[in-house]
Parts: structure tokens; sequence; C-alpha cells
């Protein structure tokens, strides 16, 4: 017969499913350009240097969770792991593709997925979505990890964004969202609905329950919350780049609610600090997860401490005492009762798996023929595609395949073969920088053989055409194609034959903001016409590094 202190633990290991219990991985990625974790029993912010914008986060057991925005690029929905919330690995995505699959099968820039919510409830993952030009969506998962449900469609309408839920202690279940000027013609204001107890439909027309216009202009985001017999809805307002996190807290989930500003920047270099997650560790310290607008490197994601004083939390340090906080730069890490091994988002790949590293994403649904894993050789193989008869340029081509920008000092190098289909003209491969303006270092096919080409598009999201120089004739069997990127998002492109010696293209291109994200750094390959096969390039590695002199 079990003891009475058995059966307890039983229940509560059982209590969280085991595949949440532990995430198995391989031995942990460590980035050589930026690690959050300084090895003292301190971190650095921020902890993810890279566009993982909107952030919402939830703890599960031992397990931190956190999703942001995807917008049109895929997989989407990228689901990120910790176990100590300074050190973070990609786990999973819960879009492998974007509905409507016809709408997002060619790039829709600053569409798709903007800022999710991320729950657990009753044994299951939620995530809900919004598509400004679509509504809101729900996908669920027993392991965080995947494999995650089809899109359910919970309300359609335009401009319906920032979606939350919340299951009340009555069974009630609601959803809180903040409204797209752009779609809806109104914005400034948050919502609350009831769903149906599934949690998968609205059922409601909703109450607004805040209105932002005099105090909080774009308040949005809203992240809603219950404690103490409190609800809380956490909302950015002020805009992205220059605003604050404001709380409301009221008895009544319709309101009315009290207002407090708890984190600005204050005498700190954090810009805009808001729009993010409050998590509480096992150990029952509380953090604040968001992100700040680092323009060209897109927005990154900061950890704040957090205390609750008076049933109002205070983020960041209050040098004051008025309970508005201001970031922190380095910090003590979270406790949670034990260490853990430095890890980052993986930047690097030297393509040896089957499977491309998870930091991959294309600029829209991918097709199974656009690149094959050939691990035996240790390459990437991309399968060059025609690019659409709308595509002005790059910016208009679906298969690019990209990464977030890791750090503000790097240097990207890849090494390639190219073996064009000699039946095709303007085949086309390399290494590019993508934004609304983008540049690439590329081998391109012509009648009269292949040449090395560098190619600039100055506002290629107005449809302006690629400009394009002959660096010169190429016969080697493979190139180096490199590109350092420095402080204020400069980037300098040079190529090699024997990977040592590197000669600079004579160009500085600025790299530039996408439509809601930063830039990004990867590769493409492509051509003009379509006949029965392709030519290909063959990518042996693709390494990121700090700059070298």
């Amino acid at each position: 017969m079990k003891s009475a202190i058995t059966v307890f633990f039983l229940v509560l290991v059982m209590s969280v499913p085991a595949q949440q219990a532990a995430v198995q991985k391989s031995k942990p990625f460590v980035s050589k350009v930026w690690v959050a974790d300084k090895g003292d029993g301190t971190y650095q912010n921020p902890v993810l240097n890279a566009d993982y914008s909107d952030p919402d986060a939830i703890r599960v057991g031992d397990d931190f969770y956190l999703i942001s925005s995807s917008f049109e690029d895929i997989p989407g929905l990228p689901v990120l792991h910790s176990k100590d919330l300074v050190n973070w690995s990609i786990i999973g995505h819960a879009l492998k593709k974007q509905p409507p699959f016809d709408h997002f099968n060619i790039p829709q820039h600053g569409g798709g997925v903007w800022a999710p919510a991320l729950r657990y409830y009753k044994g299951e993952f939620y995530i809900y979505y919004p598509d400004p030009d679509y509504g809101v969506y729900v996908t669920k998962a027993k392991n965080a990890a995947g494999p995650w449900s089809d899109p359910v469609l919970v309300e359609a309408g335009k401009g319906l964004i920032d979606p939350c839920p919340l299951w009340d202690d009555d069974g009630t279940v609601y959803l809180v969202h903040g409204w797209a000027g752009s779609r809806a013609g109104i914005k400034s204001i948050i919502t609350i609905k009831k769903m149906n107890a599934e949690g998968n439909k609205v059922i409601d027309d909703g109450v607004i329950v805040y209105d932002g216009h005099e105090t909080d202009p774009t308040i949005e985001g809203p992240k809603i919350y219950k404690r103490n017999n409190y609800y809380y809805l956490f909302a950015p307002a002020g805009g992205v780049s220059t605003g604050w996190q404001l709380v409301l807290r009221s008895k009544n989930i319709y309101g009315p609610y009290e207002r407090r500003i708890v984190l600005e920047q204050g005498s700190s270099p954090i810009n805009g600090p808001h729009q993010g997650a409050w998590v509480t560790t096992q150990t029952n310290e509380d953090w604040f997860l968001h992100f700040q607008d680092k323009g060209p490197y897109g927005r990154v994601v900061h950890l704040q401490p957090m205390k609750w004083i008076n049933d109002w939390p205070v983020m960041g340090i209050d040098k004051d005492g008025d309970g508005k906080g201001e970031p922190v730069l380095t910090y003590k890490k979270p406790n949670v009762g034990k260490t853990w091994p430095v890890e980052t988002i993986p930047d690097s790949d030297e393509f040896n798996d089957i499977v491309l590293g998870k930091q991959w994403q294309w600029q829209a649904n991918a097709k199974g023929t656009w690149a094959f894993m050939n691990a035996a050789n240790g390459t990437l193989r991309l399968f060059s595609d025609k690019i659409p008869d709308s595509a002005k340029n790059l910016w208009d081509v679906p298969n690019v395949l990209l990464q977030k920008f890791p750090s503000e000092n790097f240097m990207v190098t890849t090494k390639l073969s190219f073996k064009p289909n000699t039946k095709l003209e303007n085949e086309k491969a390399g290494l590019t920088v993508m934004g609304y303006s983008y540049a690439n270092l590329a081998l391109k096919c012509t009648k009269e053989g292949v040449n090395l080409v560098y190619g600039v598009c100055k506002d290629a999201s107005k449809g302006n055409t690629e400009k394009e120089i002959v660096l010169q004739k190429f016969t080697a069997p493979e190139v180096y194609l490199r590109v350092k990127v420095s402080s204020g998002a400069k980037c300098n492109f040079s190529y090699s034959t024997d990977g040592k010696t590197f000669t600079d293209v004579k160009d500085v291109f600025q790299a530039e903001v996408s439509r809601w994200i930063g830039a990004k750094v990867g590769l493409f390959c492509t051509r003009t016409s379509q006949i029965n096969d392709s030519g290909y390039a063959d990518v042996d590695w693709f390494r990121v590094e700090p700059i070298m002199n």
C-alpha cells in the first residue's frame, strides 16, 4: 500500500504531462555574438537579442515557454523554451503553413500573425493569434513543441488584434483584444468579449472596457490576468518606440478600471519598454518580459524583475518609489531552484541535420521543392524556383530563406557551390540582407557563363527595380560569401574563392526595417523562367561570428 506522501507525489508529477516536465534537447547552442547569461549568476539585457516582438510567456511546471509575432514568415509562431527565463531555445512552430493558404502562398509583408497570446489550461496549450485582415484564430497542443492543431477562426473580422483569453473562476471564458486603426477605423480602445466553453468561438459583441484616447493613445496588446480578486489588464500605450507599460485593474471584469504606468524608459537607454508577459517562478519570484524597438535590429526581448506592492505590479527598478519602474541592463538571474546551462537561439547552421534549423523562415508558405537537406553530404540544397510573374524584385519572392539579426555587430559567412541549369538564363543564388531596401551578393547564370554579381534595391517595398553590377566572371567550383553588419546596421559584403582572402564590395549598404519587423539575413535561389527542371545551390554552411578586421 502506498503511503500518503507517495500518493501526493504521484499526483503532483502527473498534474503536468510528462512531455512538459522536461524538454529533451541535444547539446545547447551558444551564439558567438550575443549571450545573455554572464556566467556569474547575473544576466544582461536583452535576453533575446533578436526580433521576437510582442512576446507572451507562461510557466508550466519547471518550464517556461514564449511565443511572439511572426507576421508573414513561415514556419510561423515560433515556440521558445527556457528553464530560467534567460537561456532560450526554439522547440517548434505552431504554424507550418498560414491560412488562408492561397493568400499567404506569396509574401504578405506586415500581414499574418500579429501579437499572440499563450496559455495553458486543463492539460493543453492554447495560442490565440490575430490576423488583422481575417480575424482571431486559436490553435492547441498537448505538447508545446507540437504538433499544434489546425487554426480555428474564433471571430472573423478586420482590425481585431492582440487577443488574450481568461478562464474565470466561475467557468466563464473571456477574450480581450485591441483594435488596429488601419483596418477597423478605430484604435486606442480595449474590448472584452465572452467565448463559448471550448474557447473557440466568440458569443457576444463585447464591451469597451477602456478608452485610451486622452491619456494612453495607441493602447493595444492587452494581456489579462486575475490575482487577489482583481482583474488586471497589462497593456502598452504611447507607441512602439516611445511608449510605456500600463496596468489597469478592477474588481469587475468590465470595469471601471484604475490606471497606473508601471514601466517607462526613465533615465535608461531602453526606449518604449512595453508589451509583454508576467511570469512567476517556482520560488514565487515575479518577472516581466517585454520588447524594445531597435529599428533595423527589430524588437528585442528584455527581462525585468517585478514585485507586487499594494496589489500593483512594479517592474524594473523604481528609483523614487512612485510605482513607475525603469528597465535594468544587468540583474541577478531568476531563482528557479538550480542553475541551468548557457544556451541561446541558434544562428549558425552546418546543415548536417535532416531538417532545417528552427531559426530559418521563408517569406511565404513554403513548397516542398524549395529545399533538400542532404544530410549525407552535410549540405542544404536550394533548388531555384520561378519568381512570381507579379514580382518586381526579391521583396515579392516567397522562396527567400531568412533569419533574424542576432546582435548589433556580427559577421555572416556562407560557403556554397552553384550548379545552374544551363537551359535557363538568369538563375541566381546567393546571400542577402532583406528589409524595405535590400542588398545581395550572388552567382548568376547568363548565356556567357556564371557571373558574381552585387545587387541593391532601394525602396524594394515600393516596387523598384534591383540595380545589379557584375563584379567578375566566376569559374571557381565554390564561393564564400560574407556580410559584416556593424553598429547602426551598416553592411559590408565581400567574397572569396578560398575562404581566407576576401575581396570587399565597394559599397556600404544601410540595412532597414521591414514591415513591423527588423532586417533579416539569409539565402535565396531563383529563376525567371519555367522549364521542366531547375538548377540548384549547395550550401555547405552558414556561420555567424564576431566581425574580424
